[in-house]
């Protein structure tokens, strides 16, 4: 598993789930909101510092650049947005972000070409659950008014197309 990639999924939650100190929606939503974060946070100290997990975390292996995503995905929030607030902007650069979030881990596949069973799995489900949102958008849409909303869609499409070269070998 590509801790960088995990990284990237803490900066994701983090600013996409500030508004839990500032918006109540439901108790669901605000527990929910807490796991995303603790597990996000714990995985990612369990690769970097947990003795025995930390000893399967492949370093040389795990060598894309992340931090050369966070500035254009920041950059790209900052100029097209929906509204021009703190929290809507973090809230787009979390979407951003959170397309492009799994290259270290393809990266990392590619690089290892050895993908066992569980992380072949891991990054099936994980572009499984981004394709099932194509579904839920199109639901939407015939039910909401037609509202199209361009940055979800475009980052949800972002991300589905990078999943797509893995589905077709992870199928095949």
């Amino acid at each position: 598993i590509s801790l960088k990639t995990q990284e990237l999924y803490v900066l994701v939650f983090a600013t996409r789930y500030l508004d839990i100190f500032t918006n109540y929606i439901s108790f669901y939503n605000t527990v929910m909101k807490i796991v995303f974060l603790v597990t996000s946070f714990s995985i990612v100290w369990y690769m970097r510092f947990h003795k025995v997990v930390r000893q399967t975390y492949d370093k040389d292996q795990d060598t894309f650049r992340h931090y050369l995503l966070i500035i254009p995905c920041f950059v790209l929030a900052l100029l097209v947005h929906h509204n021009f607030t703190m929290r809507e902007v973090l809230w787009t650069f979390s979407l951003y972000l959170e397309a492009v979030a799994i290259l270290p881990q393809l990266v990392l596949l590619q690089r290892s070409r050895n993908i066992d069973n569980l992380t072949g799995n891991y990054v099936f489900f994980l572009g499984a659950y981004r394709s099932l949102y194509l579904f839920n958008w199109i639901y939407r849409y015939m039910t909401e008014k037609h509202q199209f909303r361009l940055i979800p869609w475009a980052s949800g499409l972002v991300q589905t197309a990078l999943y797509a070269d893995f589905f077709y070998y992870y199928i095949k």
